[in-house]
């Protein structure tokens, strides 16, 4: 049986404020008078989550928890809770509270108009000064190589219809960006501006390591751009070369061999121009070849433990 929305959740280690989340959530998609279901996904926390989510689904008819075996990153998890949906329109939000979920009847208003795919851009955020600066770093290269004139790819909180689901989740690779998947799919796309709430309760999953892995992870899966650049970067170097070799045989010419020290001076200074090129390059192409290898393998996304809630017994896509 098909529903007019899902709600999709991935939480990991967010037992302080689940509790809010859920009547939230719940208070939000009720005043929307349709049927629904909230899927919330614990990605392998390390505290009472789970627990938590599998008591609230007791109690909840339209609560359904998707609980994963071990942590496998917050897109994985999001994918497991599109594959457990079963709603014409499926949003996704974060455990946070950061982005209000009294936002949910303003995207299924824009979603009415006909949208495929409805984005958010966040208003007077509350993160910090680094982590501003890097989405939006992101967002102007995210634009700029998929063409999609999208404001805010970082905001989990966005509305997806029914087909863009189901092409997204024939898609078997591993290193998925969900935002700009869905709209590699989408024929029309719109966004509206959200609110932004300072995080009250528990900490950042997003570690400056973490940061810098999704940032790969947009690099290499949105496009081959990179390995382009690169190329356009070695014919950078060659040139510089090549203008540098020309200005030291000027210069040695005028002022004799000593202003080079005898050569070494020549030698050095393109030489690491060079190696530093070739490694930017073996990093880069080492990424694209380890992430061949993980989709060659071809390994599940995640592990699904076990899935409860009064309504997962219903059959799902």
């Amino acid at each position: 049986m098909s529903l007019g929305l899902s709600v999709v959740i991935p939480v990991y280690n967010e037992e302080a404020s689940l509790g809010e989340l859920i009547g939230r959530c719940l208070a939000a998609c009720r005043g929307l008078e349709l049927d629904f279901e909230l899927i919330l996904i614990d990605d392998g926390s390390r505290d009472r989550s789970a627990a938590l989510i599998e008591a609230a689904a007791g109690c909840e008819p339209e609560l359904v928890g998707v609980i994963l075996n071990r942590n496998y990153g917050q897109h994985a998890a999001v994918m497991a809770g599109l594959a457990q949906s079963r709603g014409e329109v499926v949003v996704t939000l974060d455990a946070d509270l950061q982005n209000p979920p009294e936002e949910i009847p303003r995207l299924m208003a824009e979603m009415a108009q006909g949208f495929d795919v409805v984005g958010t851009v966040r208003q007077e955020r509350q993160d910090s000064l680094f982590r501003r600066l890097a989405s939006a770093m992101i967002n102007s290269a995210v634009r700029r190589s998929t063409g999609v004139m999208m404001h805010d790819y970082g905001c989990m909180l966005r509305a997806y219809r029914r087909p863009i689901i189901d092409a997204m989740l024939q898609c078997r690779e591993h290193s998925t960006f969900i935002p700009i998947l869905a709209n590699g799919f989408a024929r029309r796309t719109s966004e509206i501006p959200v609110g932004h709430a300072a995080r009250r309760q528990g900490d950042s999953k997003y570690s400056l390591f973490k940061l810098v892995s999704l940032q790969f992870d947009l690099l290499t899966s949105m496009s081959t751009f990179p390995l382009r650049l690169l190329s356009l970067a070695g014919c950078l170097v060659a040139a510089a070369g090549m203008a540098f070799g020309l200005f030291l045989m000027v210069m040695r010419l005028v002022y004799g061999a000593a202003w080079a020290v005898n050569g070494v001076f020549t030698l050095f200074s393109p030489l690491f121009v060079l190696i530093g090129a070739q490694f930017i390059a073996m990093g880069l192409l080492g990424e694209y070849i380890g992430r061949i290898y993980q989709d060659v393998r071809n390994r599940p996304r995640y592990f699904v433990e076990k899935v409860v809630g009064q309504q997962a017994q219903g059959e799902r896509p």
